[in-house]
């Protein structure tokens, strides 16, 4: 952390989300122009670990310069993919890849079934644009990067300094889409089932007292999931928002327990009741988009929600960066364990969501034209 003779210290603690990760990607341009800003540790999950090896791998080779260069180079790859792993894997696919036809089909099928060889593009991509010796080496970021063990459920945290290919794609693997990642002869699907991201590890052991949270998707809806898509959606949204709000919850309890005088000032109970938390959003960005934006990386959308990242970093600098160090600037409580409310669909034809508002985009965004 000596490298950059900087003023506030920060960790980072990035979700995942797919192609919605092209907001985390702004987020970090735009935290990475702030020469106030040192980052400490960095947690990350799915696409979020993604941006962390990438973020932590540019820093190694040049700085914040060199991180910028490289989130960018690793973003416009996972547009050059173009379509989902799927699709590239099957010409017939490809030709119906705009159909609605295709989703149900991708259900009946095991990627052992329609990818026996277990061919996957990231791993080339994740080859070609980042160097994990270097990263290993002279990381000036600790990290953590998230997978979850197959036969037990639980999290299976990657340090910087055991970081290999194999650890981003773990913690990357969708089960319907790829095979398995077999480390140590272990088997590992998407960290997003366990956490998404790590937060506790990070507050109980990292020395810097702060954390910035990075949230990709929405933990409430505005209205009743009816359809068969909808519910489908919304019930992976519930699995992998699971893993955050259990920690929330844990760190909420430390803190109530802290407060009760029967814990000690030291151990991590103490350091996870003290840690401070700060948060950026993408929420208002990403609960308009249809569901399937997360696997269709095309370039209006990363360019869309690259620009909301960085807009919502800003504002974020602006307010609350005088925080870190002080106080916390997220409620825990009041934003996440208060219950929330799920409106009931009402007897009339309901309202039509747009992109567009207060966070959204005006009426020339090609999301917009996409609708």
């Amino acid at each position: 952390m000596g490298l950059f003779n900087k003023q506030i210290h920060i960790n980072l603690a990035l979700q995942g989300g797919g192609a919605h990760g092209a907001f985390t990607w702004g987020v970090l341009d735009r935290l990475l122009e702030e020469d106030r800003i040192e980052i400490g540790w960095v947690s990350g999950t799915s696409a979020g670990a993604v941006n962390a090896v990438a973020l932590a791998d540019g820093l190694a080779e040049g700085g914040p310069e060199a991180a910028r260069a490289k989130l960018g180079a690793i973003w416009h790859r996972v547009h050059k993919a173009g379509v989902p792993d799927l699709m590239r894997l099957n010409p017939f696919l490809y030709s119906l890849s705009r159909l609605p036809a295709v989703a149900q089909m991708a259900s009946l099928l095991s990627p052992y079934e329609f990818n026996p060889l277990g061919f996957d593009p990231m791993r080339r991509l994740l080859n070609e644009n980042l160097d994990f010796q270097r990263l290993r080496a002279r990381s000036p970021v600790e990290l953590l990067i998230s997978a979850t063990d197959v036969a037990t459920g639980q999290a299976r945290h990657f340090r910087r300094t055991e970081l290999t290919v194999e650890s981003v794609l773990a913690s990357t693997c969708l089960p319907t889409l790829h095979h398995a990642v077999e480390i140590d002869g272990r088997a590992y699907w998407d960290g997003g089932f366990s956490a998404n991201p790590d937060l506790v590890t990070v507050a109980g052991e990292s020395p810097v007292d702060d954390t910035l949270i990075v949230q990709i998707n929405p933990t409430t809806i505005g209205a009743l999931p009816t359809g068969v898509r909808e519910i489908s959606d919304h019930a992976n949204t519930l699995t992998f928002n699971a893993p955050f709000l259990r920690d929330i919850e844990i760190i909420e309890t430390a803190r109530k327990t802290r407060r009760t005088a029967w814990i000690s000032g030291r151990g991590p109970m103490a350091r996870l009741a003290r840690h401070r938390f700060h948060l950026i959003e993408a929420g208002r960005y990403t609960s308009v988009l249809k569901p399937d934006s997360k696997a269709l990386p095309d370039w209006g959308l990363l360019t869309y929600l690259h620009s909301a990242g960085r807009s919502e970093a800003g504002k974020w600098i602006e307010r609350h960066l005088m925080d870190v160090g002080r106080r916390s600037s997220v409620d825990f409580q009041k934003r996440y364990l208060q219950l929330g409310t799920c409106e009931l669909p009402a007897e009339t034809k309901p309202e039509q969501h747009s992109v567009g508002g207060d966070g959204g985009q005006d009426e020339a965004s090609p999301l917009r034209r996409r609708a």
